[in-house]
């Protein structure tokens, strides 16, 4: 069973109806077509991705390219943590998620996009799907006994709080050598990503699963896609941009690290 998420303005439980979620105190929430909740209060800093982004991003996964990926994800979460109630942070148009809810007991995503939740939904129509801040997260304390965070921004103070003791955590990371072969055509110089120290406090490190793999890219437009799913598609020079745009084929590297982690007691 899913935690019961929260009330973002008096953090009463909320309760489910048949078209809106709503607090004792009264406060109500409408249920979108699509069947998740917006619980974002206030005007958040930013929007998360937006259409023309996800659009891309789901013809790239669509593809399989980074099937190996969801399947290394799956694989772990099975070890660490199967039939666990699932808390998905940042979840995006829901590719990994689907995966992982295969081997979770119940699932519950959020993300600050609407647009991506509403992608989400398509694949996930028995989760509890919520627009929220990894910062401020919906949820009672100790609720979930797995959470996932991929590519998504770390709040490791509130992770902490809403996992159960013992709880397990995955963060999937990119790893050094991450799409370099895009990034030689893209710079003059091109550069390793830094990956940071394991440790972190509240957590136990348990381990590290390095997840790497090649794959071509066959036309112009899938090279687009996946470049648009980087950060590098706001920060490249318009004559790297230009270089890459013009390829017809690409082949490229990825490299992953999903780091495992445990709950402590602090």
């Amino acid at each position: 069973m899913s935690p019961t998420l929260l009330c973002p303005v008096c953090a009463a439980p909320l309760v489910r109806g048949e078209r809106t979620y709503s607090c004792a105190a009264g406060h109500s929430y409408d249920i979108a077509r699509g069947g998740y909740v917006n619980l974002l209060s206030g005007k958040p800093p930013a929007v998360g991705d937006n259409r023309d982004m996800l659009a891309a991003r789901a013809r790239t996964l669509g593809s399989g390219v980074y099937a190996p990926l969801r399947e290394a994800l799956c694989e772990v979460a099975e070890r660490e943590a199967a039939g666990a109630a699932l808390l998905d942070s940042g979840c995006g148009e829901g590719y990994y998620t689907e995966g992982l809810a295969a081997h979770a007991g119940s699932v519950t995503a959020i993300d600050i996009s609407k647009d991506a939740l509403r992608l989400a939904a398509r694949r996930l129509p028995t989760a509890t799907l919520a627009v929220a801040s990894a910062y401020h997260l919906p949820l009672p304390g100790e609720s979930v006994s797995l959470l996932t965070c991929i590519f998504a921004p770390q709040a490791t103070e509130e992770y902490h709080r809403v996992l159960t003791e013992g709880g397990v955590m995955l963060l999937a990371i990119p790893g050094p050598r991450h799409l370099f072969s895009m990034k030689t055509i893209l710079y003059k110089t091109p550069y390793e990503n830094e990956v940071s120290p394991y440790p972190l406090d509240g957590f136990r490190f348990c381990g590290v699963r390095e997840v790497g793999f090649g794959f071509s890219l066959e036309s112009p437009d899938a090279i687009a896609d996946l470049f648009a799913m980087t950060p590098y598609f706001y920060r490249t020079p318009r004559e790297g941009r230009e270089r890459l745009l013009a390829l017809e084929r690409l082949s490229v590297e990825a490299d992953f690290r999903i780091l495992v982690y445990r709950k402590e007691h602090t």
